[in-house]
């Protein structure tokens, strides 16, 4: 006789209860597809100076975002969002400070601007994609210009989430973030309160004798960091950052069918320098080595 006798109709129940428990798991997995799709791919790029590094790239289908986020050689951390949903695009660069020098750490720069949503792939289409040799570096198909941005409008990071939600997250390390005044025209323009905003004036000097000359040297924008007098002067700074392998169009081919079908993607690099005030030439010490 067995030490432990079951019911009679245990198999039916437990027949009953498995698929109830598969039922509920198959559900668990259709919700998920409803609701979106998030992936993340690695790709080793090789930089400009010849360096190779990791580049993750995550897509978030439900949130429409992309992240592309990656190491340059000399330790700085950089990382791009594409908010689609707010036509948003935030640049963050942790950069790695000199403390023979009196900086911290490392220092976080912030800068954001409009999103142009045809400068990526689609976030479905980049939660697709998938690699068949993870060891081959990747380099650009096609190499896009230099956008130069001028970045002179402050932006309130405790507000900052009328422009996206995802300002504050990228951002929370950096004392200051900057926009240009064609961005902060176009968001104003679309309902965005411009007191979030500050058009950063340009650096009063010490007034000179004459007021004529004051009143010169009031309107003069400060000097490049470059040109600066001294580490604690306010002036113009410059930082470039180079996006070097992204995807930025889909291909299509075509088949027996008439209609085209995707079939890749084309990739690209793209170079930006902002130029932004800062109180203290101390904080840009890299564009004395520019």
């Amino acid at each position: 006789m067995s030490l432990v006798e079951y019911p009679r109709d245990f198999g039916m129940y437990a027949r009953q209860n498995l698929s109830t428990v598969l039922t509920i798991l198959l559900f668990i997995f259709l919700l998920f597809l409803a609701v979106g799709i998030c992936s993340d791919l690695k790709v080793l790029v090789r930089l400009s100076d010849g360096q190779i590094t990791e580049e993750t790239l995550e897509a978030d289908s439900e949130r429409d975002v992309i992240t592309v986020e990656f190491k340059q050689g000399d330790g700085t951390l950089i990382t791009v969002l594409a908010d689609f949903k707010r036509h948003v695009k935030i640049f963050r660069a942790l950069v790695l400070g000199e403390p023979e020098r009196g900086q911290t750490q490392y220092q976080a720069l912030c800068f954001i601007t409009h999103l142009d949503a045809r400068e990526f792939i689609p976030t479905e289409s980049m939660a697709r994609l998938r690699q068949k040799n993870a060891h081959v570096v990747r380099s650009a198909d096609e190499r896009r210009g230099l956008e130069q941005l001028s970045m002179d409008v402050a932006v309130n990071l405790t507000h900052a989430w009328h422009l996206s939600a995802h300002i504050r997250n990228v951002c929370g390390e950096a004392q200051q973030a900057y926009t240009s005044q064609a961005d902060l025209t176009r968001w104003t323009g679309r309902g965005v309160d411009r007191s979030m905003f500050e058009v950063h004036p340009p650096h009063v000097p010490d007034p000179p004798a004459a007021p004529a000359a004051a009143a010169a040297a009031a309107d003069a924008p400060p000097p490049v960091c470059s040109a600066a007098a001294g580490p604690w002067q306010p002036c113009l700074c410059s930082y470039h950052l180079r996006l070097e392998w992204y995807p930025c169009l889909l291909k299509y081919c075509r088949g027996r069918g008439p209609s085209p079908y995707k079939c890749g993607i084309r990739s690209c690099s793209k170079s930006f320098r902002f130029t932004f005030p800062t109180p203290l030439r101390q904080l840009c010490l890299w564009d004395e080595e520019a």
